[in-house]
């Protein structure tokens, strides 16, 4: 029993921002290219449970997960389990273990090599789903804030019907102060790069020599190879010395959605995975605190799950990354970072929900689960015990709405509720199959939403308060055709 990685899944916000608007603002910095963003309404958690939507929608159902590995250098909560979120957010089964793996990006291939770890004999063949993902950010006009990207992948380990399965690994470790950041701080130091990049180097080809050893293989067997790092420098002269044929380097997304940090070894793998073929080598080498390798061989299943995920519509990191919308302003990205404080709307601000009432409704809450009549067939939103129809008691069947999508039937804009990006947009959903509700719409403007709009869920961040996390989901455009989080980013506040 080897096990392997039997489906996957990516998240890269919709959201983009051009790295020369920086200079346009500031007057210095900037740069070519964009980067994912984050809306004002996602965080870690919420990015991870879109990606882990994904692994799951194809190959082994959320019923088959044994335990889940949420990993962030973001976490948000320190002292709670987010983990627990995204567990309940996904419908995971109650005998399911959920966990975080916090730390820095080190940690998210740890958590990955953990999963598949798992999924191998010694760990005695657990189906794991592995989450990685990060919110990066920095100082305004830094380079960390210009390079960095936001986003999510996820990987569904299992002990057979692998389409991956790893055949080797390595490490190098070493006690160096390179990045870092101390409990209470929002941005993260970096050394100076020379001293980072002469310690990187060498660590990195002690772990590759090490994984391609632990294989049995040579430079010259790998098919797709994969380097990252948060230390750009040492990631360009690691892979400058690595002596692989030309055509093999994975294509470099950090132009286009930036280094998504602790995330962005498992979005590049899963964009590897999107193109592959059967029967090739991969070759993932992580730079953090260390050096990390690890070597992949495809297996004759991956067809048929690269198949699966395109009559699912499951979007690939390439479709992703090609429906960005780029137009977001410097001065709306500082305010959803909080470094700009602006005027809110001018209502009370929102109060934290109550734990024992969150509980009660956990089904409703995280996994947005209706109900349906036994009797009449008709769906209620939210689940009840007495059908609005036929009257009939307690004769009601769970029904879970997160993936089924829906119609615009009709909207409304509130330039007065509480968001962090006014206005607000409501909606009322008509949802295939039956079912009505009305909910937040995100990722849309509100002048480009018309009735009749097809619509899907996601799960965001309504608001915080007083240290809480208020998470529900929301209505977005469906296809990915939409402008950012938000009803008008970059519209005017007012009444």
């Amino acid at each position: 029993m080897s096990g392997g990685i039997a489906a996957w899944g990516t998240y890269l916000p919709y959201w983009r921002l051009q790295r020369s608007s920086i200079a346009g603002t500031l007057g210095s910095g900037g740069g070519r290219g964009s980067r994912a963003v984050a809306s004002y309404d996602e965080d870690t958690t919420t990015l991870g449970v879109e990606a882990g939507r994904r692994a799951l929608a194809v190959g082994p159902g959320r019923g088959a997960v044994q335990d889940l590995f949420l990993s962030t250098p973001d976490p948000g909560y320190l002292d709670k389990t987010s983990a627990t979120t995204v567990h309940a957010a996904l419908g995971l089964g109650r005998a399911s273990g959920a966990y975080d793996f916090a730390g820095s990006s080190r940690s998210a291939v740890a958590t990955l090599l953990q999963a598949l770890a798992g999924a191998g004999a010694g760990g005695r063949g657990r189906t794991t789903l592995a989450v990685l993902s990060d919110l990066r950010t920095g100082l305004a006009g830094s380079a960390e804030e210009r390079d960095s990207g936001d986003g999510a992948a996820a990987f569904v380990c299992t002990p057979e019907g692998e389409v991956a399965e790893m055949v080797g690994r390595g490490s190098a470790s070493d006690e160096f102060l390179d990045r870092w950041r101390v409990p209470g701080d929002t941005d993260s130091h970096v050394w100076e790069e020379r001293f980072g990049e002469e310690l990187y180097v060498p660590l990195a080809r002690e772990a590759f020599a090490a994984a391609l050893k632990d294989a049995g293989l040579s430079e010259g067997d790998i098919d797709h190879a994969i380097v990252t790092g948060l230390h750009v420098r040492a990631v360009k002269a690691t892979v400058s010395g690595l002596g692989t044929r030309d055509g093999v380097l994975a294509p470099d997304l950090t132009s286009s959605v930036g280094n998504l940090g602790a995330a962005h070894a498992g979005v590049a793998l899963c964009d590897v995975l999107e193109r592959a073929e059967p029967g090739q080598v991969i070759a993932v080498l992580s730079l953090a605190d260390g050096a990390d390798a690890f070597i992949l061989r495809t297996t004759d299943a991956l067809p048929d799950a690269q198949r699966a995920r395109a009559e699912a519509g499951v979007p690939s990191v390439a479709e992703q990354v090609a429906v960005g919308r780029d137009d977001l302003t410097y001065a709306t990205f500082l305010t959803w970072r909080g470094q700009l404080r602006r005027e809110p709307p001018r209502r009370p601000d929102p109060e934290r929900p109550g734990a024992p009432t969150v509980h009660r409704s956990e089904e409703w809450k995280y996994g947005f689960v209706a109900s349906r009549c036994l009797v009449c067939g008709f769906r209620h939103m939210p689940p009840t015990r007495a059908c609005l129809s036929c009257h009939a008691i307690d004769q009601m069947q769970a029904e879970r709405l997160a993936d089924v999508p829906g119609t615009v039937a009709t909207f409304t804009i509130d330039h007065l509720a509480y968001s962090m990006s006014p206005p607000v947009v409501g909606v009322i959903v008509d949802f295939d199959g039956g079912g009505r509700y009305r909910c937040e719409m995100t990722d849309v403007r509100a002048s480009e939403l018309s009735i009749g709009d097809r619509v899907t869920m996601t799960f965001r961040r309504v608001w915080t308060a007083q240290g809480v996390h208020n998470y529900f989901w929301k209505a977005r455009p469906a296809g990915g055709s939409a402008a950012p989080s938000g009803g008008d980013p970059d519209g005017e506040r007012g009444e």
